[in-house]
C-alpha cells in the first residue's frame, strides 16, 4: 500500500478521535446545562425521557431531543434569502470543529510495529495558535448571515450586536494570548504544550496560568464574550429581541446553532487547557516532566513534543480529557451564576477595562522577558 494511504488513514483516525468525543461531549453538555440550571433554581431538571423503565438520570434526553429535531418542520420566512439562510448554521458550526484539529490531545505515541511516532494531533501547524484565531473569527459570518438573511428586524439587531461584540473582544483575546507567546516563544500548539512541562519555582509546573495569571483571566473573559453566552448573551437577549440572530430558525438548522454553542464551550475549554493548564501533561508523573531548561531527558520530536509509549499516551489523553471536562463544567457554572449585562456594559467592559489591561499585560511580560 502506498505511503500516502497510511498517512490518509492516520489523519482519518485522528479526525474520528477528535470529532466523536467532541460531539458526544456537546450532547452531554446540553444535559449538564439543564441539570445545573435545575440545581441552581431548586428544580429536578430533565428526568422523564426513558427507554423502558430506565431514565438514566435524564441522560436519554439529549437522544430524544436530537430525534425530535430531525422530525421538526423546517420553516423559512417567505422573504428570507433561502441560500444564505441555509448556509449560516454551517458557517457557525464548522469553524469550531476545524479549530479543535490543531489542539494536541496527547503526546507523540510510539506504537509497536509502526516505525515512527504518531502525534496525537490532527494537524501540527507551525502557526497553530494564529490558525485558531483566524478560523474561529469566521464564526461571526454565520451569525451575521443568519441575522441578515432572515429578513427579520430582531434577527438583524441580534446579528449586529454579535458582530460588534465579537470584534471588540477578539482584540482582547489576541492580546491575552500574546503574553503566552512571549513567555514560551512559539505559536506552535505542540510546543506551547510541551514547554509547560518545564519545572518552575519549587517544582511547580510552568503552566500558563502560573506565568500569565492576568493573561488567563483576560483570555477567559474575552472568550466567554466570544461564545455569546451569559453574562454576554446580549446578541440573543430573549427579553429584548426574542432570540436574536436565530429567531427565524427551526428544526435541524436551529439544532446546528444549538450544537455549535456547546461545541464552542468544549473548544474554549480545550484551548484553555492547552494554553494555561499544561495540556495533556500530568505534573510530576508523565515523561514530559523530564524537560529541564534546554536539556531533554527523554526522546522528543523535532518540535519538542514528548514521545511516549502507548500506555503513557492513553493516560495523558485521559488527563487532557478530564481537564477539558472540568473546564466545561466550570464554564457552565458561570453561565448560571451571573446575570446578563446590558449591551452598553458589555462594550464598556471590553474597550475601557479589558483592552487597557491586556496592553499592560503585554508590556509588563515583554519587559520581564527582555530583562
Amino acid at each position: 500500500m502506498p505511503s500516502w494511504w497510511w498517512l490518509l488513514i492516520e489523519v482519518l483516525v485522528k479526525v474520528v478521535l477528535v470529532l466523536v468525543p467532541l460531539l458526544t461531549v456537546a450532547a452531554l453538555l446540553t444535559w449538564d446545562e439543564r441539570k445545573q440550571s435545575a440545581l441552581m433554581q431548586d428544580r429536578l431538571g430533565p428526568n422523564r425521557a426513558n427507554i423502558g423503565p430506565f431514565t438514566l438520570w435524564g441522560l436519554i434526553h439529549p437522544i430524544a431531543d436530537t430525534l425530535k429535531l430531525f422530525f421538526k418542520e423546517d420553516i423559512v420566512p417567505d422573504r428570507a434569502d433561502k441560500l444564505l439562510h441555509a448556509l449560516a448554521p454551517i458557517l457557525a458550526l464548522a469553524p469550531s470543529l476545524i479549530v479543535y484539529c490543531v489542539i494536541p490531545f496527547g503526546p507523540a505515541v510510539q506504537i509497536p510495529g509502526i516505525g515512527r511516532p504518531i502525534a496525537l494531533q490532527v494537524a501540527d501547524l507551525d502557526a497553530g495558535l494564529l490558525f485558531i484565531f483566524a478560523i474561529s473569527s469566521l464564526a461571526v459570518f454565520g451569525v451575521a448571515l443568519a441575522g441578515w438573511a432572515s429578513n427579520n428586524k430582531f434577527s438583524l439587531l441580534g446579528a449586529l450586536r454579535a458582530s460588534a461584540q465579537m470584534f471588540s473582544y477578539e482584540i482582547v483575546l489576541g492580546l491575552a494570548a500574546v503574553g503566552v507567546i512571549v513567555v514560551f516563544g512559539s505559536v506552535r500548539m505542540s510546543e506551547l504544550v510541551a514547554r509547560q512541562a518545564t519545572p518552575l519555582w519549587g517544582g511547580l509546573p510552568s503552566w500558563g496560568i502560573l506565568v500569565q495569571p492576568l493573561g488567563f483571566v483576560l483570555f477567559m473573559v474575552a472568550a466567554l464574550a466570544e461564545l455569546k453566552r451569559s453574562p454576554f448573551d446580549v446578541p440573543e437577549g430573549e427579553s429584548e429581541i426574542v432570540a436574536g440572530f436565530w429567531t427565524e430558525y427551526s428544526g435541524m438548522r436551529w439544532g446546528m446553532f444549538y450544537v455549535a454553542e456547546f461545541v464552542e464551550v468544549s473548544v474554549l475549554s480545550g484551548l484553555l487547557v492547552a494554553l494555561f493548564f499544561g495540556g495533556y501533561h500530568i505534573p510530576g508523573v508523565d515523561p514530559g516532566w523530564a524537560l529541564t531548561g534546554h536539556t531533554v531527558a527523554i526522546p522528543f520530536t523535532s518540535h519538542g513534543l514528548a514521545i511516549a509509549g502507548w500506555g503513557w499516551g492513553l493516560l495523558m489523553m485521559l488527563a487532557f480529557g478530564l481537564k477539558v471536562i472540568v473546564g466545561d463544567v466550570v464554564l457552565q457554572q458561570i453561565r448560571w451564576t451571573f446575570p446578563r449585562f446590558r449591551y452598553d456594559q458589555v462594550m464598556s467592559l471590553g474597550w475601557k477595562m479589558l483592552l487597557p489591561l491586556a496592553l499592560l499585560n503585554v508590556l509588563v511580560t515583554g519587559a520581564i522577558v527582555i530583562r
